[in-house]
Order: structure tokens, then C-alpha cells, then sequence
């Protein structure tokens, strides 16, 4: 096999299927704490964490430890044959942070998208109901019934259809979708979002026939858009009403993302089922979904299962990883080095060439973004500027690479977002606010 650098990437290129999109064209040799290093030499400062996975960092000793240890005892057990400790004991672990006390049954999976599967299973099952209510601009994978309800990009669904039936999407209030401008009030997109969501139950899906309706909390590849509490109660409410359970995807949003351990906690409202995973093992392939037992008693043994699912590897080191959070005070770390980002950002929007280009900046603990004006968007379109530079967050993305730092765009529309690790240190952070701040002022200039 080839050996070097240009090699290896050349080898991927033709054996590695195509549908696999990448950021950059190297191999990843090594991830230590904030940084990733490739077999080209260079050693970035990690502002995406693998997708929002490695919350701790990339390699946190103790994690790694705990599965390297795990290892040597049981790689493989099948939870279709017994339980193993390391999946009992990461249930131990995870009771008490669950953010509502109904939520205590678990089942553990291997992927985001396997988990939103087994969300949208559960939820036929537990009302005899069929269909779904998902969000516009929301993301829950790319199997087939969560890419059904993913609403985020065509590219996800293209050519692949048809797709799962009985699934409706309804807006989310995020003033895009409503063709307003980014300074409209919280009241009015609640109040216009939770009205379509009312004319879906009476147009489209008669509560009769709807199991489910499906929400991120905070948009993920949809643009880092934080749902108002009085929008995730008044779904709430909806759902209530009509004996409709709601799914909470916490996947990307979980263990802290987001200031809290679980992002619903904000607005205090109860899910029914709710789905983990990304930040949950930092790193290992990990999901879970957690219920109800009244609800879960449902199910039929053998109904749910798959041959990794509960990987005992991966429960070790998720029990790490709620340890991490405790011993090292993870969730202060978020608070502090939260303001700071967005301190760094607001004051960027600041500087007279750049703040005319800048459409809106948002986050809550360290899930952050900035959204650019664009001279491409369709005619209407609240952040359409003739005068900015074309393709904005992507070569602002790339010119910050260049500059020894990762990060991410999301979205149609122009925006890039901050994933960083939750435990960074502040110097980590201003270094990466720094070139970013730079990379913007470099591209504006540039036009």
C-alpha cells in the first residue's frame, strides 16, 4: 500500500466511494485534546470536533483509557444474548441526568441516524399511529425514515426517492423561513410557526393519524437556530391535546453542547422519546434513545437490537465521559468560554467592512454561527445583499484552514458554525476567534 501523504490521499480518492464528501483532501493521523494532525504535517486547532462529537477532545485520557481497559475484558457481548456491565452501568450513570424523571428506559445503539430509526419505530408502536411531523431545515440522518424527516438539503435525499411515506414537514421558527428579516421577534415566529403546525394537523395529518412530531431543539445542519422555549411548549401543548408523543434529537445538541447537558432543559419541557449520541461516548460509535418504561413495556423482545448495538467498548467509555463531566466541571468551562465566543463575534460584526455583510450571529454555550449576506439568494430573501462577496462562508472557511484552523459551514445558506471542544481552554479559543476574525476581513476585502 502507498505510503506517503500524497499517496494515501490519491489511494482514498480512487477506492473510497464517492458519495463521502470531505473537507479536505489529507489523511487524519492523529487527534490530541483541541488539535488534529495530518500526514501532510500540519497541525490544525479543531473548531468542528469530528461533527460535534469529540466534546471532550479528541483522545481524552480517560476515555481512551477506560476503553483501552474495557478491551482486555469484553470487546463483543450482544445485547440480544445478556446484559453486560458497562451497558448497566452506563445506564447508572445517565439516569440522573436525564432531563425530565419519566425518561428511564434506554436502548443503545450505534449511530445518530440508527437511533432516530428506533425513535420513529417506537412511536408507531406506542400510538398505532403512522405519521410524522418533522421540521423544515431539520437534520436526523441519512437511513431511510430519518432521512425522511431530515428537511435540511436536498443532497441528502436526492435520487433516493421514494422515501418513507405518511411524513409532513411544518416551518420552524427561524425568520428565513418566513421570508423576515433577522431582527423579527420571537413572538411573531413562534406564533406564525405554531399556526402552520395547526394547519398541518388540519390540512395534511389529522392527529388520529399522527404518532409523532420530531424536533431539534437548536437546528443543526439547518443553521444553528435555537428553538424558543414558547415554541417547543406550545408544541408541547399540541401534542398533549392530541395524544401525539414528541421526539426531542438531541444528537448533536447533548452532553453539553449547549451549556446544559441536554439542551431541553432550557424551556423545561418533557419529552417522550428522546435521542442521544455524537458527544455521548466522545468518539465511539454510540446512540441512544430513551423513554418511558410504561411506554417501552410495549414492545415486543426482539422488536429492537442489532448485532454492535450497546457495544461494550463504547458503554465504557460513555461512562467516562459522564464522569469527565462531573470531575472536571465541563459545564462551567462552557459558560465561560460561551460569552467569550460570542463576545469575539459580536465584536467582529463591529468593524465597518464587515458588519454590512453580516446577517446574524447566535448560539447558546458553545453550538455557535455566523450567518452572512449573500448576493445569490432568491429575490426576497431578508439576508439577499447584491454588494456582499459571493460563496462567503465557504471561503471564509477555507481560508481560515489555511490558516491552521478547522471549521465548519452548515446550511443553504451562508453560514458557519462553532463546534469546539467543551473543555478548550481559553487561549485555544481566542487563537481560533483570531484567525477566524482575520480570514473574514481577508474575504470581504477581497470581494
Amino acid at each position: 500500500m502507498a505510503t506517503s501523504a500524497d499517496n494515501l490521499v490519491a489511494f482514498g480518492q480512487r477506492h473510497v466511494t464517492a458519495g463521502i464528501g470531505r473537507l479536505t483532501e489529507a489523511v487524519m493521523t492523529k487527534g490530541e485534546g483541541s488539535y488534529v494532525s495530518f500526514g501532510d504535517g500540519r497541525r490544525m486547532l479543531d473548531f468542528s470536533c469530528g461533527i460535534g462529537v469529540t466534546n471532550l477532545g479528541h483522545c481524552h485520557p480517560k476515555v481512551s483509557k477506560a476503553a483501552a481497559d474495557q478491551c482486555m475484558n469484553l470487546v463483543h457481548g450482544q445485547c440480544s444474548i445478556a446484559f453486560t456491565l458497562p451497558y448497566l452501568r452506563l445506564i447508572e450513570k445517565l439516569l440522573p441526568m436525564m432531563p425530565d424523571p419519566s425518561l428511564d428506559s434506554f436502548y443503545f445503539w450505534n449511530s445518530g441516524s440508527e437511533a432516530i430509526e428506533a425513535s420513529l419505530k417506537m412511536a408507531r408502536t406506542f400510538t398505532g399511529r403512522q405519521n410524522i411531523i418533522c421540521m423544515q431545515g431539520g437534520y436526523h440522518g441519512r437511513t431511510y425514515g430519518a432521512m425522511a424527516v431530515t428537511k435540511s438539503k436536498t443532497v441528502y435525499s436526492e435520487g433516493f426517492f421514494p422515501l418513507m411515506p405518511g411524513v409532513f414537514s411544518t416551518p420552524f421558527p427561524y425568520w428565513h423561513q418566513f421570508g423576515l428579516p433577522s431582527n423579527t421577534s420571537e413572538e411573531e415566529l413562534v406564533r406564525l410557526s405554531l399556526y402552520q403546525l395547526e394547519l398541518v394537523l388540519k390540512q395534511q395529518s389529522a392527529p388520529k393519524d399522527t404518532a409523532a412530531i420530531i424536533i431539534e431543539p437548536v437546528l443543526g445542519e439547518g443553521g444553528y437556530v435555537a428553538a424558543p422555549s414558547a415554541f417547543l411548549g406550545g408544541v408541547r401543548k399540541i401534542c398533549d391535546q392530541h395524544g401525539i408523543l414528541l421526539i426531542v434529537d438531541e444528537v448533536q445538541t447533548g452532553f453539553g453542547r449547549t451549556g446544559k447537558l441536554f439542551n431541553i432543559e432550557y424551556s423545561g419541557v418533557r419529552p417522550d422519546i428522546m435521542t442521544m449520541a455524537k458527544g455521548l461516548a466522545n468518539g465511539f460509535p454510540m446512540s441512544c434513545i430513551v423513554s418511558r418504561k410504561n411506554l417501552t413495556d410495549k414492545l415486543k423482545p426482539g422488536s429492537m437490537g442489532g448485532t454492535y448495538a450497546g457495544n461494550p467498548v463504547a458503554c465504557a467509555a460513555a461512562v467516562a465521559v459522564a464522569d469527565v463531566f462531573k470531575e472536571e466541571k465541563v459545564l462551567d468551562n462552557v459558560s465561560a468560554r460561551s460569552q467569550e465566543l460570542l463576545a469575539s463575534l459580536n465584536s467582529l460584526r463591529q468593524v465597518p467592512e464587515v458588519g454590512p455583510v453580516i446577517a446574524d450571529i447566535r448560539g447558546t454555550g458553545l453550538m455557535a454561527a455566523v450567518e452572512f449576506a449573500s448576493p445569490s439568494y432568491p429575490s426576497g430573501d431578508p439576508a439577499l445583499n447584491p454588494s456582499a462577496p459571493k460563496a462567503l462562508a465557504a471561503r471564509v472557511a477555507k481560508r481560515c484552514m489555511e490558516k491552521g484552523l478547522l471549521i465548519l459551514t452548515t446550511s443553504i445558506y451562508e453560514v458557519i458554525r462553532f463546534i469546539p471542544p467543551l473543555n478548550i481552554s481559553q487561549a485555544d479559543l481566542k487563537k481560533g476567534c483570531e484567525i477566524f476574525a482575520e480570514s473574514v476581513k481577508e474575504v470581504v476585502r477581497e470581494g
